[in-house]
């Protein structure tokens, strides 16, 4: 919808490259001008006419759904500094729930004419906040509007109210959501709820993760407003090399669907049918740098400029904000990376031992200062709403701790959903950082680990039990596979590659990655993985713009995810074991999770055969074997049943003795409603997401899947 801007002077919209003025000025009206530009909205606001004040409520008012709160406010442009609209003009808006909870208070922001992802308008009267609103029924909200210098960085802060705009109120309904299958919206959102999985608040589901980390400058494409490659420079050692030209993504113009968004006549449909892929292929998660400017792509900011901190592009946002809306609805949780390494903070150095200097691009050498509480607000303002999402304070990240803790804490108390913090840093830097931040040291509940492909096991185990033992389970994913220059590599025959790869250490294939990376997390309790593209290999980490280079490993990850949902595994509630198999170390040559008792996992990345220590439970339990390469039903083994009471063997698996399988160990005793063994038992909540079988057609599905129904 295009919102009408109350102004007597007429703006011609044009692409933010050759924005200008498109009113003559006599050299009185200059004058004028020039002396009314004061703090407060002066002659220069009030010629180009102040909106009225009227408040709208537009979107799908359904439970979990964006809601949008449109006020007619002040007058203003994109690089206007007295005031500028987004330091010193706070709009809040606090919502509440007829019963009394929820109540949120939502960071607002500055939306030029309220069109601006189709008309690149840098100038308006339209100011927004959104709700994705928890419950139906009766909504009421308080608009607060106030000005100052820097009011909107502080919510503590008096301000003067603008009289016109401030203390406005208003209620609506909202009905009960109608969505179902993957979308989000259908389930509510992704919370922290002091286990080591996220949950959606809807449905009660908990969520294991499998998607993309690369390419990191996913936003930097071409068909985004003010979108272009920065400033040359030629890599440090360790350190990608940049593309020349920003992301088209034409290898999935054909994935993209009538019905699907675009912006501006068409633009948006690369990107757009990229996420339809990845979702067709039954991934649920993707990354991407909302900043990089002075980092490794140098393409990717919210600002109006690449340098200007302060003064951030409305219409890019916007169109972002299409973008993250599509993937919301595709079921795909974002991943905010906040910045990187080289721009996190003064240090210098790949590594940053090297000491200290001034990092022009960083946001307040790294400290909690103007630009970083901005950055935060515009971020939070503008897509905190979304329903599953999480904030890491960055990639490789080397702030000190004082400074993680203070930026982890400034989001945690804007961010009205409360959710997932995390922070990702080097694999030989996670022993000095993570300690620093662990239990009541930070609101940190999560941790994004970057790590070798073959110790993904090891390393998730640790801050999973750190973590517990510190009292606030974290969230732990891995999200970056080293060798840093290899990462995952494509799909044998894809652009001529062989399938296995090697750099500084054993050569590997996406087999190993199956085993060791993604099996090797789940299975030491981890959240999921992202999966990295490194920099030497086709369709690597700045320049991809092809995700069915990786068309197997998707696979791979969607048949570990539907197995957990299919037979309704509580891995919520489930611990590594690797002890129980005779694997103290915890090495990769078999993993355990188990709920004593209840259910145990067996992964044997080689095949093979396995004992199992079932001392201390009684009773007999099923043995079936699944197939992580092909999925498909449970299968039977050469052992249908083992006593507790002592150790079990296993038996051996079905076929294909040395690939690699999942032993699935339940009680005999349990049934199902037809009579056959229960696979293992039901508790709250239920696995991970299934796809409706319609929406994977329209996705592109390559396999039918059966989709249990869900109670």
């Amino acid at each position: 919808m295009q919102a009408n801007r109350s102004s007597s002077v007429s703006f011609p919209q044009h692409p933010r490259r050759t924005r200008f003025l498109a009113v003559r000025m006599t050299a009185v009206a200059v004058v004028a001008l020039v002396v009314g530009m004061t703090f407060t909205a002066g002659p220069g606001a009030a010629a180009h006419g102040d909106g009225s004040g009227e408040v709208t409520i537009t979107g799908e008012l359904k439970q979990w759904h964006k809601v949008t709160l449109t006020l007619d406010g002040p007058w203003a442009r994109e690089a206007d500094d007295a005031p500028n609209p987004f330091t010193d003009n706070r709009l809040t808006v606090t919502f509440r729930h007829e019963s009394g909870s929820p109540r949120y208070a939502v960071p607002g922001y500055f939306a030029a004419d309220g069109d601006a992802a189709n008309t690149s308008a840098d100038a308006g009267t339209k100011w927004r906040a959104h709700l994705s609103p928890d419950k139906a029924g009766r909504w009421t909200y308080h608009v607060s509007f106030v000005q100052g210098k820097h009011v909107a960085l502080d919510p503590s802060m008096a301000g003067k109210p603008l009289a016109r705009y401030d203390g406005k109120t208003g209620s609506f309904r909202i009905a009960a959501t109608d969505k179902t299958g993957r979308d989000f919206r259908g389930e509510g959102r992704l919370q922290y709820v002091g286990k080591h999985q996220l949950r959606l608040a809807g449905s009660g589901r908990y969520f294991l993760k499998a998607g993309p980390d690369a390419p990191e400058t996913l936003l930097a494409y071409a068909d985004f407003d003010g979108t272009h490659p920065g400033k040359e420079r030629r890599p440090r050692p360790g350190e990608a090399t940049p593309g020349k030209d920003l992301h088209r993504y034409e290898p999935h113009l054909r994935d993209w669907r009538p019905g699907d968004p675009t912006w501006k006549d068409g633009k948006g449909k690369g990107l757009i049918g990229a996420l339809d892929y990845l979702a067709g292929k039954g991934c649920n998660a993707c990354s991407f740098l909302p900043y990089n400017a002075g980092g490794d792509g140098d393409n990717v900011w919210p600002f109006a400029g690449r340098d200007d901190k302060l003064h951030y592009d409305c219409s890019k946002l916007d169109q972002w904000q299409i973008v993250f809306d599509h993937a919301q609805r595709l079921g795909l949780y974002l991943h905010f990376k906040l910045q990187e390494t080289e721009i996190d903070d003064n240090r210098s150095g790949h590594g940053k031992d090297e000491g200290r200097r001034t990092v022009a691009t960083s946001l307040d050498g790294g400290d909690l200062g103007v630009e970083r509480k901005l950055y935060c607000r515009e971020l939070i303002a503008r897509f905190g709403y979304e329903l599953a999402l999480n904030w890491n304070l960055g990639e490789e990240n080397t702030q000190s701790p004082e400074q993680q803790r203070a930026m982890a804490r400034y989001i945690h108390d804007l961010d009205p959903y409360h959710h997932l913090i995390v922070v990702h840093t080097f694999p030989n830097w996670q022993d000095r950082v993570y300690p620093e931040l662990l239990g009541d040291r930070s609101v940190l509940t999560g941790a994004s680990l970057q790590n070798g492909w073959n110790n993904a096991h090891q390393r998730t185990l640790k801050w999973v039990t750190e973590s517990a033992r510190a009292g606030r389970p974290w969230v732990v994913a891995n999200d970056e596979q080293n060798p840093a220059s290899l990462g995952v590599p494509p799909d044998p025959g894809y652009a001529g590659f062989s399938g296995r790869t090697q750099d500084d250490g054993p050569s590997y294939d996406l087999h190993d990655i199956r085993k060791a990376t993604l099996w090797g997390t789940i299975m030491a309790g981890g959240a999921g993985v992202e999966y990295y593209f490194g920099y030497k290999l086709p369709q690597n980490d700045l320049v991809c713009e092809d995700f069915r280079s990786r068309d197997r490993s998707w696979d791979y990850c969607r048949i570990a995810l539907d197995f957990f949902r299919e037979h309704q595994i509580p891995f919520w509630e489930m611990t590594n074991a690797d002890a129980l198999i005779g694997n103290a170390r915890h090495d990769n040559s078999k993993y355990c999770l188990a709920k004593p008792g209840s259910v145990y996992l067996v992964y044997l990345p080689a095949g093979g055969t396995s004992d199992i220590d079932l001392s201390g439970v009684s009773g007999t339990f099923t043995v079936r074997w699944f197939d992580p390469r092909s999925g498909g039903p449970l299968q039977q083994g050469s052992v249908l049943q083992v006593a507790g009471g002592g150790k079990a063997a296993l038996g051996t698996p079905p076929q294909d003795a040395s690939e690699d399988w999942l032993v699935v160990i339940t009680p005999s005793s349990l049934k199902s409603s037809r009579g056959r063994e229960a696979m293992a038992p039901i508790s709250e909540g239920l696995g991970v997401g299934n796809v409706p079988a319609g929406e994977e057609r329209r996705l592109g599905q390559h396999r039918k899947r059966h989709h249990a129904s869900l109670p």
